[in-house]
């Protein structure tokens, strides 16, 4: 199952979270402290979590400024389902359900999944009687001379009054002969064995529940003790354990820690076992952890012996982790190190006990990385796509502009507490009015562009950020096409904030670095990139008109669209339904438009947002002559580039 949409409900300081769509792959909530990313997650935790010791209260967890009132009104607070989740069913699940209930025994693929206050769970799905009827009856073989009163059930009722009336002759013919009763309790005996007692919609929930999946939560609290009693952890009751033992007993499990092994009194056996635990851990964390490469994990097992208050005599073993590092020559105690790798580690040993295995899982990461270095949390980024992303979904919370892929604001959900009345509220767009909010998605665009401004020799530049976006979306669709043109990969595009600011930074970088210039409609900017490559900062074939490819004079990155396929966009954007033949005169489809709405201008950004969000279903949908105009523009920036790239690269400095 996937998860694909999610609401929470008068959980701590979310009274609506509204609708939050998730990802199929990595869902991003940004927001300041106490703003209700927290909350969400521990909601949705509690829905179907990894973990014994997690439930809800409705003494701890609901709005505290509303418990009083909504009691006094009646209201039965144990009854308030605070989670509600809708999965989307693969086609595993569906087969699964097929095989026991027959073909088409989901009206939808959609399942939604709440739990209330009281610990309850509650499904809602649509179900289709007469397929599991079908189903049945297809089992059975049912003489010809039964098709006319068969093709009249479509319920379990009518099915049983049809067993019956088989079982006491009301059904009868020529070919039932004698094995009526036969075929009546075969009948009986599929339908009882499909239902275990329950009614049908009981029994499709009941075979629901382990596709479910579960929810693994991980915070800084989770992060691994340095000692750990082996023995208490692995009797206890997994439910008395806090998370820093749940962790620990995680790495344990990894440590296949039984007689056997970790506590085998063979010196030797459990020395093997601690050097594959230590050098499978290490390899993971030195794979992903950039920032010490001779790093090694050592555990050891000590024993001693302690006496009880009853005066006996007890073998304690502790299994103890220290951190070698071959920089300095010495080891640490796992708990001496970084806050940041502390962390990380004890992820990777949370996360070991579902790696390999077919249980469906969700994980939940609040604020992770939190500690690391700008550059290793980048490396945790990565850490998501490569490691957890391809076998599970992953929702993590942050305020760090590190965090944030500047390229994948599609996954990204702002969380703001609008007070109160209102709550904590998601959103999917990108439009709060609090900086604070916008703040780590300013910061990861600007990063962004910095880091594109300064590293390959080969510049791209461009007026806006959506021209960034445009280039990016369409030149990565092209090259997934046989036979398609798609941007240089060596191309570093760059979206400089204005048509005035384009001659600024060639006139700026233009003498160090490799630049071509891709230029919309203003004549000013025109004149003064004319003017640099007078002075010789910028040869004349690197200046490239989007007017080139439209066959017009001046022409925006909008205008490289089929112009109905620009409508298509913009109307999602502003929820408009414009067609082509709607916009009177000439000129650009920007200026056309915003003289239709009778406007001056309008938000170009947020085309280029929807075009970002919803790619995959926007790109199926172009037009060929989109694709190929697109395709021309790759072309023609693509030939400025110079045929001996090595002899640039020199003459910059880089080789």
């Amino acid at each position: 199952m996937k998860l694909v949409e999610v609401r929470v409900r008068k959980f701590r300081n979310i009274l609506d979270s509204g609708s939050v769509p998730i990802q199929p792959d990595i869902t991003c909530l940004v927001g300041k402290n106490e703003s209700g990313k927290t909350a969400l997650l521990h909601a949705l935790y509690r829905l179907h979590p990894d973990r014994p010791n997690a439930e809800f209260s409705v003494a701890h967890q609901y709005p505290a400024w509303f418990e009083k009132r909504d009691r006094l009104k009646g209201e039965a607070l144990e009854k308030l389902r605070p989670i509600l989740a809708a999965f989307e069913l693969e086609d595993h699940d569906v087969s699964v359900l097929e095989e026991v209930f027959g073909p088409g025994i989901l009206r939808s693929d959609r399942v939604v999944v709440a739990r209330d206050y009281g610990g309850q769970i509650w499904y809602s799905l649509e179900i289709d009687d007469a397929a599991f009827v079908r189903h049945l009856l297809s089992a059975v073989q049912l003489p010809k001379e039964t098709d006319e009163r068969r093709s009249r059930i479509s319920s379990i009722d009518g099915l049983r009054h049809f067993i019956h009336d088989l079982r006491t002759g009301r059904v009868s013919g020529r070919e039932l002969g004698s094995m009526r009763r036969e075929i009546a309790d075969d009948l009986e005996s599929q339908l009882n064995a499909s239902l275990g007692g329950r009614k049908l919609l009981d029994a499709v929930r009941f075979a629901l529940e382990p596709l479910i999946p579960k929810f693994l939560y991980f915070s800084a609290y989770s992060s691994l003790p340095y000692a750990v009693d082996i023995r208490r952890i692995m009797s206890a009751d997994p439910a008395t354990l806090d998370d820093d033992e749940l962790t620990a007993l995680a790495l344990l499990k990894l440590a296949s820690a039984d007689e056997t092994y970790l506590q085998n009194g063979d010196y030797e056996r459990r020395t093997r076992e601690l050097e594959y635990v230590a050098n499978a851990i290490t390899d993971d964390v030195l794979k992903y952890w950039s920032q010490n490469p001779l790093l090694r994990v050592k555990p050891d097992i000590t024993q001693r012996i302690e006496q009880t208050l009853e005066g006996d005599t007890v073998l304690k073993e502790e299994l103890k982790i220290r951190i070698w590092d071959e920089r300095h020559s010495l080891s640490l105690p796992f708990n001496e190190h970084s806050t940041g790798f502390r962390w990380f580690f004890s992820f990777l040993a949370a996360f070991s006990a579902y790696e390999h295995s077919a249980e469906p899982l969700v994980i939940l990461l609040d604020e992770p990385a939190l500690g690391l270095h700008a550059r290793a949390q980048r490396d945790f980024l990565r850490f998501l796509e490569e490691r957890l992303a391809p076998r599970c979904q992953v929702i993590y919370t942050t305020h760090s502009p590190f965090m944030v892929q500047p390229g994948r604001l599609d996954r990204v959900r702002l969380v703001e507490d609008r007070g109160k009345e209102l709550g904590a509220m998601v959103s999917a767009e990108v439009t709060s009015a609090d900086p604070d909010t916008l703040f780590p998605l300013q910061g990861a665009l600007g990063f962004d562009m910095a880091r594109h401004l300064f590293t390959g020799p080969h510049k791209l530049v461009v007026e806006r950020t959506c021209d960034f976006t445009y280039l990016t979306v369409l030149s990565d669709y092209l090259r997934q096409l046989p036979g398609r043109t798609a941007l240089d990969e060596r191309w570093t595009i760059v979206p400089v904030g204005g048509a005035d600011l384009v001659p600024a930074f060639v006139a700026l970088v233009g003498n160090q670095v490799d630049v071509t210039v891709l230029i919309n409609a203003r004549k000013q900017g025109h004149r003064m990139l004319s003017a640099l490559t007078t002075q010789g900062i910028l040869q004349v074939n690197r200046v490239i008109s989007i007017g080139q490819v439209v066959g017009a004079r001046f022409g925006h990155m909008e205008d490289v669209f089929e112009p109905n396929d620009y409508l298509a966009l913009y109307n999602r954007a502003f929820d408009k339904n414009w067609k082509f033949n709607d916009l009177d005169g000439g000129g650009t489809i920007v200026y056309r438009i915003a003289r239709k709405e009778e406007i001056s201008s309008f938000d170009h950004g947020r085309p280029a947002e929807e075009l970002l969000r919803h790619r995959e279903e926007i790109m199926a949908q172009l037009s060929a002559e989109t694709l190929d105009r697109f395709e021309a523009l790759f072309k023609v920036l693509n030939a400025t580039l110079p045929s001996n790239t090595f002899q640039i690269e020199t003459d910059a400095g880089v080789a």
